[in-house]
């Protein structure tokens, strides 16, 4: 019997993009938890990239005072991008992994649902492999941890169900936001991306697909946040007319 060695790798520059539109009342404990962050993650070359994605209230304003108030002795470097308008979170993580320097990018959400620790949880239990150059968090993971009230679980298991019928994919959570990708990989699925809402993580699914890029789900621990953006009577609706939207352009 052959014994297969799998062959990990320590990422050592990451760029972090956070997608903004109207978080002010929830913009501070993102800082907090973001220089907790950076203050025990030492090892990293690390970039952080907010994008306002045309915030009506205070939100940018906020990121700028935060950014010119950090101080820290790692390296750290910050960018924020302003959109005059609201163009959604597709567009948003499109600019800002545009602007990406750093190796290895992680797209995630400034309400911290997923922490940024998870990430350093990924590192040291060797599961960022050789082999792998996109790796997806997943609440579907037997590993996972996840607090979620029913409301939101019903909606993610339909939408779930309806993706892999209609569109035939098998990644069990295509929603969670917290993905990681190699920076080549990253560049090439965005830029090609045409769906700019909540859809976008489908298509993406699609592109990397097209180019034979194997996706692997790893296991978060996931903390439903206030304030969430999710309307349960909208939501499906366009759900379902953005899986039909991807399903005839790209199969």
């Amino acid at each position: 019997m052959k014994l297969i060695q799998l062959i990990y790798i320590m990422i050592k520059s990451l760029s972090i993009i956070f997608p903004v539109f109207n978080e002010e009342l929830r913009l501070k404990s993102s800082f907090n938890h973001i220089k907790s962050f950076l203050k025990k993650e030492k090892k990293l070359k690390i970039e952080i990239i907010f994008v306002d994605d045309g915030s009506k209230d205070n939100s940018c304003n906020l990121i700028r005072k935060f950014i010119n108030n950090f101080k820290s002795k790692n390296k750290v470097k910050f960018k924020i991008i302003k959109c005059e308008t609201n163009l959604g979170k597709g567009s948003a993580l499109k600019l800002g992994v545009k602007k990406a320097m750093n190796d290895w990018i992680l797209t995630t959400d400034i309400d911290m649902s997923v922490s940024l620790f998870q990430i350093s949880k990924w590192i040291k239990k060797k599961l960022i492999e050789k082999k792998h150059s996109v790796y997806f968090g997943t609440r579907s993971h037997k590993k996972s941890i996840v607090e979620r009230n029913f409301i939101r679980k019903i909606l993610g298991d339909v939408g779930s169900f309806l993706i892999s019928l209609i569109l035939n994919i098998s990644i069990k959570d295509t929603q969670c936001g917290y993905k990681l990708y190699k920076k080549t990989h990253a560049k090439f699925a965005f830029s090609k991306l045409k769906n700019c809402g909540w859809d976008h993580d489908i298509e993406l699914i699609l592109l990397l697909k097209s180019r034979n890029i194997v996706i692997k789900e790893l296991p978060v621990r996931w903390v439903h946040k206030d304030n969430s953006k999710v309307n349960i009577f909208l939501d499906p609706i366009k759900m379902f007319m953005g899986i039909l939207t991807i399903r005839f352009r790209h199969l």
